[in-house]
């Protein structure tokens, strides 16, 4: 079913610049979007101007409330207003047990995942207030949904997506704001490959051996890509979704369990 309510949206996707960000922001502007997109990373965003044309960019760490503000004011003057905005922003953070992680990487962890959610939804409600609408979109994960052992920084934060999804979608719905969040599973691609090659070290075992504990303990024994994800972003933010808010949609082929033995 092609997403119908798309075309002339104005649309923020936070790390857009490459991944799944990226993805999601290619497929709102082929669906006929106005779209902006941030990242941290100037070189990333640099290409995507260059491989996307109509895609405006600015560099910003959502984690740092002086960037979201700056951000909010240079996306308003390129889109005149903003109908959906996709939470996109994570990192992976550390991968060990709890005792070995460092403050600062735990802070740093939450910070992006969860930080950046808030203080972009923070910009974006008046603004979709003042005109009876929007959409956000937060990124959640099925970390969010389940326990993460090795990774308890970033289950940590995704849960907390999900309580801001829920409290927001309350929040905001009388004035006729939806708030839901993606939950996928494991995303193929550079981020995947990269937390795999970290718990591999973190628990002294081969990556080949971490790639199969995750099929192994998905029923669908297999990896979602970033295009499913931006088909569910396109959904949700589609007259197909107009009742939909509250909700955290996990896409991950059905996750038994996180992690293997320790």
């Amino acid at each position: 079913m092609i997403p119908e309510g798309l075309s002339n949206k104005r649309v923020l996707v936070t790390a857009g610049g490459s991944g799944i960000g990226r993805t999601i922001a290619q497929a709102f502007q082929q669906q006929g979007a106005g779209v902006f997109v941030c990242d941290v990373d100037a070189a990333a965003l640099e290409k995507m101007s260059v491989e996307n044309p109509g895609i405006a960019t600015a560099v910003a760490d959502v984690a740092e409330e002086r960037d979201v503000e700056a951000l909010f004011t240079t996306m308003l003057d390129s889109l005149g207003g903003l109908d959906v905005l996709v939470n996109n922003a994570g990192i992976a953070g550390p991968a060990g047990y709890l005792e070995d992680l460092s403050p600062a990487e735990w802070r740093r962890c939450l910070s992006v995942n969860l930080d950046g959610g808030f203080l972009c939804a923070r910009q974006a409600l008046p603004i979709m207030k003042a005109q009876g609408l929007g959409c956000i979109i937060n990124m959640a994960s099925n970390a969010g949904i389940m326990g993460f052992p090795m990774r308890t920084p970033y289950a940590a934060a995704k849960w907390a997506v999900v309580g801001l999804t829920k409290s927001l979608a309350m929040e905001a719905g009388p004035f006729g704001i939806r708030v839901n969040a993606i939950a996928p599973g494991s995303v193929e691609g550079d981020r995947m490959d990269r937390v795999i090659a970290a718990e591999a070290e973190a628990r002294g075992v081969s990556e080949a051996a971490i790639r199969e504990d995750y099929y192994r303990t998905t029923s669908l024994r297999t990896f979602v890509s970033a295009d499913e994800v931006a088909a569910m972003a396109l959904f949700l933010a589609s007259e197909a979704g107009a009742r939909i808010s509250g909700q955290v949609i996990s896409l991950d082929g059905h996750t038994e369990t996180l992690g293997g033995p320790y």
